[in-house]
């Protein structure tokens, strides 16, 4: 944890007389930065962040209760604690400096061994938080890393063998996320390609994630048709869980030979075919139902023959329900009249491009969802050895 004597502390006061009292009792044992206004205070904050602020509140200009309330909207200081000392000792002034976002009130006249003591507990408090998140935040790198570790990211031996061209971008909206996708080589006449969205995000989703990834390389080994691939999935996630979560998820099975590709779709979002030299449109006509409810289902199927220079786009619904700060949805419309603009195409310019045409679309808005795409093309071509964009 962060040592107390290397903690700063903001002092903030109009008057410089009770800075000087401040000063005198704390330098010994923190580091001090000072403002005689708010709007000074706000600038130091934003500059070098504190880890605790002293603030009073009768002050020309900002008085403390925005202060304290700008500094809680600041990335900075959002969750720096905020101690008021101020000589406003009624109730009402109280209860309005922590309705404002403050840890700590203390009115004037006050002991400076009650400040010293108010001060040394909030910053204990503040950096056993700080702690606790960092370790947090160091276990959710390694879990991002085992996660995107068990995503395939180098095609070539695939695309020698296939045939074919392939790439793929993951990009959870958290640290781990539930957005999967698998590219199994099971036979010489069999390439397995799939592509999942879990419910929720975060740890849950992750960790639902890589039972489902794990049993589709299973089952793809084991069975040639992908509805009876969803099928045994959906059966073996129904049968074991206990938090309901479920995925969508979409199947497809290449022949090489032939340039069959049947497909069959659990809830999934519709892949688009870029046939060459025709306009892009949807692969599947319906949606199906997704895995993990209850078993038991059937699944449909859908068959197509992929020609030399066809293309294929999987993605999932981070994509097509990406919001713009408008709060304007990308939609399907817009999505199958961008992929028609990478006709033609690298998949790893199509999966890099169509990912761009979102980012723009979205604009400044917060990515909320998880966004996977894969994208597969008959014939030459490379998709480069990293999938990731």
């Amino acid at each position: 944890m962060k040592k107390l004597s290397d903690c700063r502390v903001l002092l903030v006061d109009d008057a410089k007389a009770n800075l000087d009292i401040l000063v005198e009792g704390l330098k010994s044992d923190h580091k001090l930065s000072l403002a005689l206004n708010g709007e000074m205070a706000l600038q130091i904050a934003a500059r070098t962040p504190p880890d605790l602020v002293l603030l009073d509140i009768v002050m020309p200009g900002l008085d403390g209760y925005e202060v304290c309330r700008r500094l809680r909207q600041m990335p900075e200081t959002a969750e720096v604690p905020i101690m008021f000392l101020s000589s406003l000792e009624e109730v009402q002034n109280k209860t309005r400096g922590f309705e404002a976002g403050a840890n700590d009130y203390l009115t004037k006249p006050f002991e400076m061994l009650e400040v010293k003591a108010r001060v040394r507990s909030l910053l204990k408090a503040k950096a056993y938080s700080d702690a606790v998140k960092e370790q947090i935040a160091s276990e959710l790198r390694v879990a991002r890393e085992i996660q995107m570790g068990m995503l395939p990211h180098d095609f070539t031996g695939i695309e020698r063998a296939y045939g074919v061209a392939l790439s793929a971008v993951l990009e959870p909206a958290r640290e781990v996320g539930g957005d999967l996708y698998g590219v199994c080589a099971v036979a010489k006449e069999r390439l397995v390609v799939f592509l999942g969205d879990v419910s929720g995000k975060g740890i849950p989703a992750s960790m639902f994630m890589v039972r489902a990834i794990s049993l589709a390389r299973l089952l793809a080994r084991e069975i040639a048709e992908p509805e009876r691939i969803l099928a045994r999935l959906n059966d073996e996630l129904a049968a074991d869980n206990p938090s309901g979560m479920f995925v969508t998820f979409l199947c497809g099975v290449f022949e090489p030979g032939s340039g069959r590709l049947v497909l069959a779709n659990g809830g999934h979002c519709r892949p688009v075919l870029l046939p060459a030299g025709e306009a892009p449109r949807w692969a599947v006509k319906h949606l199906g139902t997704a895995l993990g409810f209850e078993p038991g289902l059937e699944f449909e199927r859908t068959e197509l023959t992929l020609r030399e220079g066809d293309a294929l786009i999987f993605y999932t619904d981070g994509v097509s329900e990406a919001f713009n700060p408008q709060d304007e949805c990308y939609g399907n419309d817009r999505l199958l009249a961008d992929a028609g603009v990478f006709a033609g195409q690298s998949p790893a310019a199509i999966t890099a491009g169509l990912l761009q045409k979102v980012r723009t679309f979205a604009g400044t808005a917060p990515q909320s969802d998880d966004i996977a795409i894969l994208a597969l093309r008959v014939g030459g071509g490379s998709s480069g050895k990293d999938g990731r964009a």
